[in-house]
């Protein structure tokens, strides 16, 4: 016979027992990896990037210690 106390700690059970949730967190978190590189990609190419960065080198280079 099902006691009131079984129900309720196999309820709580359930409701607590967090597996397959790793897999799910992983599988976000890559694709918000996966967006983030796409966006930074996208951001560094960009001319105004490139030129930024070839200006700091420049003057890095160009300094006289």
């Amino acid at each position: 016979m099902v006691t009131w106390n079984y129900v309720k700690a196999r309820t709580i059970g359930l409701m607590v027992d967090d597996e397959g949730m790793s897999t799910v967190e992983y599988a976000v978190g890559t694709v918000a990896a996966a967006a983030f590189g796409a966006v930074l990609y996208t951001v560094v190419t960009g001319d105004s990037i490139v030129q930024a960065l070839t200006r700091i080198i420049d003057k890095a280079m160009n300094t006289s210690v």
